[in-house]
Formats: structure tokens, sequence, C-alpha cells
């Protein structure tokens, strides 16, 4: 990898991490009570379960695309966006943090071992490029939401 695209790629890994000029998805999410991951404050359509959920699949949809031919994405908006206002339990909160970290671990892989600018197999002309900035844009976009939320709650910051 030649020196311009190293720099490249370790600016989308701080994108997609959360640094740069607005709050990280790890930041939004520190410290917040488990019995506020269900709540719609009035006039929100969404919970921050429901916003974790939507980016647990959007990003993982965005990884397999990019590493597998064949995958075949949910249907949207539906299979994109959970029916349930809250987790289940503790643990499936958990989980899909889990998987969130490691998805977006193993995309920074991805780019890193890959080439920007070559269209992904199986897409239509997409590239490594345009889905990192996709994704990094997604989780901005609602790790937003979910500091409205928590400060809707009482439960943001001052």
């Amino acid at each position: 990898m030649n020196n311009q695209n190293k720099k490249l790629v370790n600016e989308l890994s701080k994108l997609l991490t959360g640094g740069g000029a607005h709050a990280s998805l790890k930041d939004a999410l520190a410290n917040l009570p488990v019995n506020l991951l269900g709540e719609k404050p009035h006039g929100l359509p969404y919970s921050i379960w429901q916003l974790v959920e939507h980016i647990r699949i959007a990003q993982w949809d965005m990884l397999n695309f990019c590493i597998d031919p064949s995958h075949k994405s949910p249907k949207w908006p539906d299979e994109y966006w959970p029916k349930e206002n809250a987790p289940k339990n503790e643990s499936d909160w958990k989980d899909a943090i889990n998987q969130i970290n490691n998805d977006r671990d193993e995309f920074i892989s991805v780019i890193e071992k890959g080439d920007l600018y070559e269209p992904i197999s199986g897409g239509n002309g997409q590239t490594l490029l345009q889905e990192a900035l996709q994704m990094a844009d997604h989780t901005a976009y609602h790790t937003a939401e979910i500091i409205v939320i928590r400060r809707l709650l009482g439960a943001w910051k001052k």
C-alpha cells in the first residue's frame, strides 16, 4: 500500500471508530442505564435499542456485502429495524454492542488489506472507499440520534 492510501485508510479508520469532530458510538452508549434502552421520548419514532440494532444490522450488511459476493442484504426497511423497543435482556444488549465493534474492526481490516478503488465483487460498481464512507456516515447519524434521546431522557452528560 502506498503512503497516500495508508494515510487515507488511517483517516477512514479514525472516522469509523468515531474519532474527529463528533462523539463516538462508544461515547454515546457509555454509562447508559439499561432501563432507558426501550424508552421513546414523546414524538420520536425509535428507542436507543432500536437505533443500536439498526446500526448493527446495517453495518453487518455493509461488511458482508464487501467480503461475500453472494451476500443477500436484508429486506429494506423491515429487516433493518427491530420491532421490539428494548432488548430481551442485558445479554442481548451486550451481544449487539460486541457485534458492532467486531464487525467494525473486521471492516477496518478489510480496508487495510483491500483496494479502496476496485469495484466490489458482486456489487454494482461500489468500492470499499464508498462503503467505508457510508458506514461511518450512517453510524455517526444514528449516534447523534442516540445522544438526542439521552438528552431528552435526562441521561446525557452535561
